[in-house]
Parts: structure tokens; C-alpha cells; sequence
């Protein structure tokens, strides 16, 4: 066992401060910081479509380079460029620039929450094209595609990576940087209810609300609010609902949005709803984006690695939550992933 993956089990919790060292060796740390100190500019990237992780993470550590002085761009590379409106309270968008008014060959990319270089979207040819990539990350799915590579599949979120970060570069915690790492955290541990919550999460979360954190406002935000018009897309989505042994789907088509002139970042939390069922070990849910593809998000109970099967299928993911896109109609995607869900069941 190499010094930078240590046995944590016999040491006392840390109830406040920076984190514990993660298991990314400390030399891959070293170099980010090199490469940081010496970039004049920084261009920072997320996943498509962005969740409170991806678009969170960045965001918090752009606001700490803008303070060291870099000029700072972010960006994710959607062919429609737009915060989904469950994210804009998060602040720092300023930052945020469109696909097209990114560099083109930046002299240093950090791309946040991407578990492929497809994820990058748009902005894979500016990834190609630049000097340095550092990816953060922290799917297990993800073999690495930077320059260096910052991945830490033991994380909860890509959040408690950006939070290393932010201390490594001297930054401090303030209350615009914790709302942005606290969306990430409490996003991609489901509110603190999924297996991934360790007591670390909790003490990352200590500190941060620690900053005077309104709690309650972020999270009404992230999951209290929906237009109308969600009430009648999920409705038609449950109306379709299949149970077929432990496999339980739906799927929502772009038409079924265009009638209450619902946007595609609206339907995230349909996989939340469906995958309550308890005949059900593994929940699908297709939802059909502005451009004809279908977006698929698969949930497991814990029996089933999903991320095993979307990795299969072009995607990757966690092993209870995975997701990928597929070019097929409805029933070609889903006897695809019935076939490869028989390989791992």
C-alpha cells in the first residue's frame, strides 16, 4: 500500500477544517498546482445537460481563481447552451460562457464531473486542442482521458474534490463558494440518503453550512419547485409505466414535453419517482432530448451494477446510478439493455 492511500479506519473523525487527503496521490495534486500557478487563464468545463455536481463544483473553484487573479471562462457543451433552471440560484454564472466564445485552444482545461470524454460535448475539439486537461472526477466508470487525472472513485461527489481543491489553493470557504459545493454534495447523494453518504459527507457538509447556509432555500430549489406543466409530462410518463419482473421503465417523448412547452433539464426527477417501486430492482427512465436522442437514466436498488450495463451500452456511472444515450427507438434501447442487464443479473 503506497503512502497515498491510507487505512482511515483507526483515526478519530474530523469534525472541522480541511478534509483528509483522498486517495489521488499527492504528486498528482502537486502538479494541478503547478499547472494552475503558472496558466494566466484557466478554462473550466462541466458535463452536458449539468447537475448541481458538475455545474456546482466548477463554479466553486472558479470563484477561487478569479481571486488569485486568472482570468477565469467556464462552459459546458450543450448544443443549447442554458442553465437548467433548477441551477440558476447558484451564483457565479457570470462566468459562464457559450460553447462558441470558449477557447479554442486553452492553455490549461479543467473539465468537472465527467465520466467520459463524450461527456465533454461540445467542447471536446477545445479539450483536443489544449495543453494541459485536468479532469476531476469520481466515477468509477472513469479510466481517465486528461493530461492528469484528479479521480477519486471513493467520493460521494465530484463536490468533495472541487472542496480539496479550493483549500489547496489557498482559498477559504465564504458563503457563494458553499453553496455551490453544498447543491454538489447533497445533488449527488440524494439528499444524503444514498449508500455514498459516509461521515465524511457529513462533515463537509458541517462546514459548509457552517458559512450560513439557508438549507432549507437551497433545497426547495433543487426539488420543490416544478412548472405545471411537469405534472402533466410525469403523468404521461406514468401512464406508460412497465413492470416487467424486476425491471421497471417509462419513457417521455419530446412531444409529450412541447405540449406544456416543458424543457428536457425539467425531467431529471422522473427516475426518482419511478424507481420507488419496490417490485423493482432496477428502474429506466428514456427521456427523449430537443434533438431526437434518448437520454436514458437507470437506478439500482444495489443488487445490480447499472454502471456495468450503461458502461456497455456507451455510458457509465455509479453502480446504483448509471445513465447513456442511445440513437435507437424505444424498444431497440430497451431489448439492448434487457440483453445486457442478463449479463450481469
Amino acid at each position: 500500500m503506497t503512502p497515498d492511500v491510507r487505512d482511515r479506519a483507526d483515526r478519530p473523525p474530523r469534525l472541522g477544517g480541511p478534509p483528509e487527503s483522498t486517495p489521488i496521490p499527492e504528486t498528482s495534486w502537486d502538479r494541478a498546482l503547478r499547472l494552475i500557478g503558472r496558466a494566466d487563464e484557466v478554462a473550466l468545463a462541466c458535463h452536458v445537460t449539468p447537475d448541481g455536481d458538475a455545474l456546482g463544483s466548477m463554479l466553486a473553484v472558479a470563484f477561487v481563481l478569479r481571486s488569485m487573479g486568472k482570468r477565469v471562462v467556464a462552459s459546458f457543451g450543450d448544443r443549447v447552451f442554458a442553465v437548467p433552471r433548477l441551477l440558476r440560484f447558484l451564483p457565479g454564472q457570470e462566468m459562464l460562457v457559450p460553447p462558441e466564445d470558449y477557447p479554442a485552444a486553452p492553455e490549461l482545461m479543467i473539465v468537472f464531473d465527467c465520466s467520459t470524454f463524450e461527456r465533454v460535448g461540445l467542447l471536446g475539439a477545445n479539450a483536443a486542442a489544449a495543453a494541459e486537461v485536468v479532469v476531476v472526477d469520481h466515477h468509477p466508470s472513469n479510466s481517465g482521458f486528461g493530461s492528469l487525472d484528479l479521480i477519486d472513485a471513493e467520493a460521494a461527489a465530484t463536490a468533495m474534490l472541487a472542496e480539496q481543491l479550493v483549500y489547496r489553493l489557498g482559498g477559504r470557504l465564504d458563503r457563494d463558494i458553499a453553496i455551490c459545493l453544498y447543491a454538489g454534495l447533497v445533488t449527488d447523494t440524494g439528499s444524503f440518503r444514498y449508500a455514498s453518504t459516509t461521515p465524511a459527507v457529513h462533515q463537509m457538509a458541517a462546514r459548509l453550512v457552517a458559512t450560513g447556509l439557508r438549507v432549507d432555500e437551497i433545497a426547495r430549489e433543487l426539488w420543490d419547485r416544478s412548472p405545471f406543466g411537469y405534472l402533466k409530462v410525469l403523468a404521461a410518463g406514468l401512464e406508460r409505466v412497465t413492470l416487467e419482473g424486476g425491471l421497471v421503465w417509462t419513457y417521455v417523448t419530446r412531444v409529450d414535453r412541447a405540449a406544456y412547452a416543458l424543457p428536457y433539464s425539467e425531467l431529471e426527477g422522473i427516475i426518482d419517482i419511478v424507481r420507488r417501486t419496490d417490485e423493482a430492482e432496477v428502474a429506466v427512465v428514456l427521456k427523449e432530448d430537443d434533438y431526437g436522442d434518448w437520454q436514458v437514466s437507470t437506478r439500482s436498488k444495489g443488487t445490480v451494477d447499472v454502471a456495468a450495463v450503461c458502461s456497455a451500452l456507451g455510458g457509465g456511472g455509479h453502480h446504483n446510478a448509471a445513465g447513456f444515450t442511445s440513437y435507437d427507438t424505444v424498444e431497440e434501447t430497451m431489448d439492448k439493455f434487457r440483453r445486457e442487464l442478463g449479463k450481469v443479473s
